[in-house]
């Protein structure tokens, strides 16, 4: 009975009632929606690598490691010779491994040398593999595969020729070993889109040549370098897979009390973790916000009911003129207010998941960030439960308004 009164009412002023509705709800789809992201992103971020059981660099910190090999920043300490490679490859518990060699760039992106093997091995989104939107992986010394957003924003396709910088921020280029693109990859979220991948001993060519920071006196050219030994001397890190979960730690403990040179093997989930503790405090702020922004929507809700008490005491006169008591009118108008925010959390739910469903695949294509759309979690809907209940306790002040303004219009009609 009260509950069909409160919305008779409300129906009665349903512009206003509209707009309130339409304002919380957006806040709660905004609530939501951040959360979705943010969920979404720390998903993406801990699955920017998977089946990767070890990375292996010069010894260092496990962030460090993780931050130059995986995502291709900053720069290793040192290198791992290809010897200590070699070993580690060798061993009966390593099932697969591949080499990355780090260091140089094309025109602000990373140049990554490494083995065909990379694009069969690599693993993202919880096992996805690497796909090619266009062409192949590199076959000639001087082929190049480059990441989807390099591709589209140097308007790169199979057959262009770029060249390599010596270095990250360097002006000195490899002009004299050209190379020509073979192959595009699909877009995957993941640093991968923004680098360039060639041959390890496409690496080796064009250093070959090299002293120090320049080009020797005694230049060798494309052809000529094809005639030569290519073998890397050293490489930044490598990925490695071992033959069952239960040798991880062992071979863990092996690299890192490896003799020949100071090494380290790190387990990408934990450093990815710790990352992540570092750089996760920017989702605090949004929450934050967010949290502000629903708040901001509840505190209108109040500003409505206030708004409308002296316009209502008519109303509310005769309410009380056929029976209604003073306690009838404060719980009409928190009937009223819990009303609204379940409807307005109704509407902010069905708001965002329509949103997911149109915008999902647009979002992941361009920005690589994969939104599942499931069930609310057990921390969504309390976030929904807190908004009608916060909704309904707020209006408690208004209605306290109303309990009093009622009080005073009855004893006025009695006397």
């Amino acid at each position: 009975m009260l509950l069909s009164l409160a919305y008779k009412s409300l129906l009665s002023r349903v512009v206003t009632f509209s707009l309130t509705v339409f304002a919380i709800a957006l806040s709660v789809a905004l609530f939501l929606g951040v959360e979705k992201v943010r969920t979404g992103a720390k998903a993406s971020f801990a699955n920017t690598i998977s089946g990767t059981d070890l990375i292996v660099g010069a010894r260092s910190g496990s962030v460090q490691l993780l931050l130059y090999s995986v995502f291709h920043v900053g720069s290793a300490t040192n290198n791992v010779t290809w010897q200590s490679y070699q070993d580690i490859a060798a061993r009966d518990d390593v099932e697969w491994s591949v080499p990355l060699s780090l260091g140089d760039s094309h025109r602000g992106f990373r140049v990554l040398g490494t083995t065909t093997a990379f694009f069969d091995r690599y693993r993202y989104r919880e096992g996805r593999g690497v796909e090619f939107a266009e062409g192949q992986p590199f076959t000639d010394l001087f082929d190049a595969v480059v990441g989807a957003d390099v591709a589209v924003e140097l308007s790169y396709q199979p057959g262009s020729e770029i060249v390599v910088a010596h270095g990250i921020a360097s002006f000195t280029e490899h002009d004299d070993k050209p190379f020509t693109v073979t192959g595009v990859l699909e877009k995957t979220g993941t640093p991968l889109d923004r680098t360039v991948f060639v041959s390890l001993e496409a690496i080796e060519a064009i250093h070959i040549d090299w002293q120090g920071g320049g080009r020797s006196q005694n230049t060798i050219s494309a052809q000529e370098v094809r005639e030569m030994e290519l073998t890397p001397k050293a490489i930044t890190a490598a990925l490695v897979g071992v033959t069952s979960r239960l040798r991880i730690f062992g071979l863990q403990r092996w690299v890192n009390e490896y003799p020949e040179e100071p090494l380290l093997a790190i387990l990408p989930g934990v450093a990815l973790s710790e990352l992540w503790s570092l750089i996760g405090v920017a989702e605090t702020a949004l929450i934050g916000v967010s949290a502000m922004v629903v708040i901001t929507a509840l505190l209108g809700m109040v500003a409505m009911i206030f708004s409308g008490l002296n316009e209502r005491r008519r109303e509310m006169a005769l309410l009380r003129a056929i029976g209604a008591r003073p306690w009838s009118i404060f719980l009409l108008l928190t009937a009223e207010a819990a009303l609204i925010s379940l409807l307005a959390v109704l509407l902010g739910v069905a708001l965002l998941y329509t949103g997911l469903f149109i915008a999902r695949g647009y979002i992941d294509a361009t920005f690589g960030l994969y939104l599942d759309i499931t069930w609310p979690t057990a921390r969504e809907y309390l976030v929904l439960v807190s908004v009608v209940i916060a909704g309904t306790t707020v209006s408690l002040v208004p209605a306290m308004r109303g309990y009093f303004i009622s009080l005073a219009d009855g004893m006025q009609m009695r006397s």
